[in-house]
């Protein structure tokens, strides 16, 4: 009886709801059901390739397909310049968690300085991203194209598969492609949010929730490219 009467209290109106069985923000659970959708799309692409990938007898080899360094070196550099955009994006990851963290305390002018460093880190990544996809499509690869026979002779370890070669090309634009369009999406969101921390209305409002929302948009871009990085470039 004394749990029941503390529910009738709650609920002081018809359409009041009673309280959060989660206790957390409308808004912030929206962003996580919206996350997970996001997280079925994007599992639902790496398992088509896995699919591809383990099916077929032979595929390119990563270590010769991306072993270049765009505008300093075209071979001998497997994976490095990969391994620069990885960890350009987690270091964003990072100055973000400062920018909610200083947004906890009402620091304005830390969460401005930490969001302009997550825009900047966004941004090289965009760049390097599209470095790669240059150069990649200065050697063949595309929607539908891949490099010649003469080429990929090089970029496999035994046999060579136009079949595995094809499907190689558009997965990884594919797939590369729809998580640069959110890493792009990402950053425009982060600069609305600098102008409203720059024009103080979260000062007004008494909380920088939205912040903390973004944030958890960022970081799942980032959980997101792990597993693309790990798929791509090192199975």
């Amino acid at each position: 009886m004394n749990s029941l009467s503390q529910l009738d209290q709650v609920k002081t109106t018809p359409w009041s709801g009673g309280r959060s069985p989660w206790s957390v923000e409308y808004g912030k659970i929206m962003m996580w059901f919206f996350l997970l959708s996001d997280a079925f799309t994007f599992s639902s692409l790496l398992v088509y390739y896995g699919a591809q990938r383990f099916t077929k007898l032979t595929w390119p080899d990563p270590d010769l397909v991306f072993q270049s360094i765009p505008g300093v070196m075209d071979h001998g550099a497997p994976l490095v310049f990969v391994g620069i955009m990885t960890f350009i994006l987690i270091m964003s990851s990072v100055t973000m968690v400062l920018a909610v963290e200083a947004g906890h305390r009402r620091s304005k002018k830390e969460v401005i300085w930490w969001m302009i460093a997550t825009i900047v880190g966004g941004f090289m990544f965009l760049g390097c991203q599209a470095l790669e996809w240059t150069h990649l499509f200065h050697e063949g690869f595309g929607w539908g194209k891949i490099p010649p026979m003469e080429t990929l002779k090089h970029l496999f370890n035994g046999e060579v598969s136009t079949v595995s070669a094809q499907q190689f090309s558009n997965l990884f634009f594919t797939i590369t492609g729809f998580h640069g369009f959110h890493v792009f999406s990402g950053v425009i969101i982060n600069i609305i949010i600098l102008f409203m921390t720059i024009n103080g209305t979260f000062e007004k409002r008494g909380h920088y929730l939205m912040v903390e929302k973004v944030g958890l948009y960022w970081h799942f871009v980032d959980l997101v490219w792990v597993f693309v990085f790990t798929f791509f470039y090192l199975v």
